[in-house]
């Protein structure tokens, strides 16, 4: 849930700056935002071990920076696994919101400021009733991969932060406990189901709005 919350906040301001582009910039936009995809999923979540570890990028640069006199413990604690969650999972927020922006008609934006309408009340009223859609798609796309992570709380968690795939794991592994393997996977399962019911029902009663 965290992770999807980070992701949107993310999100949010650049699907925003990407729709309200010239229409020449937003392919090269894109591009920047599909990019991580052209290399290992795997490979992305170790290079994280990497920039967050004692001897990583980020303490040799506080230390030459005088921000800390000894290296700062990031690795394997729960945010390092935000981390490289968020950063996994960034593109499949920025891309539904960018789909539901780019067909938002900016003249009622700019309707609204005309009115006399703050910033937060334009966003309130305007334009998040009318992306809906895209929030909900992006908020679905992160939150039901995140629930179930395994490879990165393995990684930059170092296996001590235990989330839902890691505990199935540990049961049908090392536990030999399959029953309750096996609730924890229905568990999983259910709040999946739960979570596309929720995206459908939103989107159809947003029909008018459009579909991403």
């Amino acid at each position: 849930a965290i992770t999807t919350v980070l992701c949107l906040i993310i999100a949010y301001p650049f699907a925003y700056f990407m729709a309200r582009s010239p229409a020449h910039k937003r392919p090269a936009l894109l591009m920047l935002v599909m990019m991580p995809f052209w290399t290992s999923f795997l490979l992305r979540v170790y290079a994280w071990k990497g920039i967050l570890a004692d001897q990583g990028v980020l303490n040799q640069l506080f230390m030459a920076l005088g921000l800390a006199q000894e290296p700062v413990l990031m690795l394997y604690t729960n945010v390092s696994m935000l981390v490289g969650m968020t950063y996994v999972y960034l593109p499949f927020m920025v891309l539904p919101l960018y789909a539901s922006m780019e067909k938002l008609d900016f003249r009622l934006v700019e309707a609204g400021y005309d009115l006399y309408a703050n910033r937060f009340q334009v966003l309130r009223r305007i334009i998040i009733p009318l992306v809906k859609p895209g929030i909900v798609a992006g908020c679905i796309l992160v939150f039901i991969p995140s629930l179930g992570a395994y490879v990165i709380p393995r990684v930059l968690g170092g296996g001590k932060n235990m989330m839902l795939g890691n505990l199935i794991d540990l049961q049908f592994g090392q536990g030999r406990n399959w029953p309750l393997g096996s609730a924890l996977s229905i568990t999983l399962m259910i709040i999946v189901t739960l979570a596309l019911l929720v995206y459908v029902r939103n989107t159809s009663k947003g029909g008018g709005h459009g579909h991403v």
